[in-house]
């Protein structure tokens, strides 16, 4: 099979990892089911990819499977459009009469729907599921909050470093291997070659930026006790700060062009042939093989601070879920395995490129495909996650990192000024959310 013919149907997915639920249901007072029946028909909602029918034909056999195991049940199974889903699950929390059993949702989205009273708590369930145990420490904690589970993982994506290997050939240059040689190169090469951004970095992207705070040691937040304080104006998370927005500027990446660019427009500009470097997700491997570069570019993880390791990368993904609402209780659970087991994982990777969660069936899939070999490697190094808290969609919606970053390349405030307003406001997001 080819990853790059498929791979660009979890795009629309895996935006969700960026988004995050601002639409969700309010708290309600009994989301409770009544009962756990063991016959009749389970309705699951799924998200409709950019080509879908790869996906529908790997759940259809999964749901054969759970069918022939579970007599006297039957699945049916919803694919809702991904824009909407916000009011389509609202719905299903405040009226869970006609709610579904089983959804998939974004992994940034468990903490508030959770807070939203809409997802059960499975982790009985989870504990005693043999495959789970090789499930990926990062992929777990997108299903936790506190110390509970509420979902199994679907899939994973991360990004890496893709460069032009034309352009590092003619430098005489090599893949950068610390975060300092990747600032340098890319300056080098925009010396050089003046038409090309050394590195596509974009004001706007986040999940491009988050790397290099971790590496540096930094956090976006800490928890104490159930709560978090934001920790992105601390030293080290100024650091990191530091190193991302030093790539703004003449020297590399125009401000005046870049501090609008989020990830999509930094991939499309390395796709397009504009930029020698990009930071881009195993899912923009498409749009890269479909661009100006195809066959004159490689990847590589993206570098850590010390020379040899590698940047810690947002562990974005989708999550399936059993609400709290289902009469099914137990037969939802079954469900929930049957989608996100490792037979699932694995024909879901051959059918839509979608990452496993599962680091045995990921180390089998990057044999399959070696294209994938630097996002599993950057996987395995140590992948981070999001604050586990509902405030974190107020944050990621009303843009708090990128008006931080772009205040800080625009010249307006320094990064101490820029990183403690950020703090500010994230601290009361993360208060509002209780």
């Amino acid at each position: 099979m080819k990853l790059s013919a498929r791979i660009a149907a979890p795009a629309a997915a895996l935006v969700l990892a960026g988004l995050t639920a601002t639409a969700c249901a309010p708290q309600t007072s009994d989301t409770g089911a009544k009962g756990d029946e063991k016959t009749g028909t389970l309705r699951v909602w799924l998200f409709q990819e950019v080509g879908n029918k790869p996906k529908e034909q790997v759940v259809d056999a999964a749901v054969a499977e759970f069918e022939k195991a579970h007599k006297g049940a039957k699945v049916k199974v919803e694919y809702i459009p991904v824009d909407t889903r916000a009011q389509r699950i609202k719905a299903a929390f405040n009226d869970p009469k006609s709610a579904p059993d089983v959804i998939e949702y974004g992994n940034t989205d468990t903490a508030g729907y959770v807070k939203d009273g809409g997802l059960a708590d499975v982790s009985k369930e989870f504990a005693a599921w043999d495959e789970a145990k090789d499930i990926d420490p990062t992929a777990k904690q997108s299903v936790t909050v506190g110390d509970k589970v509420y979902g199994a993982p679907l899939f994973v994506g991360v990004r890496a470093l893709y460069y032009r290997t034309d352009v590092f050939e003619e430098l005489g240059i090599e893949a950068p291997k610390s975060q300092a040689e990747l600032i340098s190169t890319a300056k080098k090469i925009h010396q050089k070659k003046p038409d090309l951004y050394g590195l596509a970095v974009g004001g706007a992207y986040t999940y491009g930026a988050m790397p290099f705070i971790w590496a540096n040691g930094g956090e976006l937040a800490e928890e104490s006790g159930g709560t978090y304080k934001a920790a992105i104006n601390s030293d080290k998370a100024r650091k990191g700060i530091e190193a991302y927005t030093s790539l703004f500027g003449d020297d590399n990446c125009p401000a005046a062009k870049c501090a609008s660019m989020g990830g999509n427009a930094t991939v499309t500009a390395f796709a397009s042939g504009k930029a020698a470097m990009a930071i881009g997700g195993d899912f923009s491997h498409a749009a890269v093989e479909a661009g100006a570069v195809k066959g004159k570019y490689a990847v590589v993880p993206l570098p850590g601070v010390e020379a040899g390791s590698v940047a810690p990368a947002f562990a974005g993904g989708n999550n399936i879920g059993v609400l709290k609402s289902s009469p099914h209780r137990t037969l939802a659970v079954d469900l929930m395995k049957s989608l996100t087991g490792k037979g699932t994982q694995e024909r879901m990777f051959d059918a839509m490129g979608f990452l496993p969660t599962y680091t045995d069936v990921r180390d089998t899939v990057a044999k399959k495909e070696p294209f994938v070999e630097p996002f599993v490697k950057t996987l395995g190094a140590g992948a981070k996650f999001v604050p586990a808290s509902p405030g974190w969609g107020s944050i990621d919606s009303s843009l708090v990192l990128p008006t931080m970053f772009q205040e800080i390349v625009s010249g307006r405030k320094d990064v101490a000024a820029a990183s403690d307003d950020a703090a500010k406001k994230m601290d009361a997001a993360f208060a509002d959310a209780g």
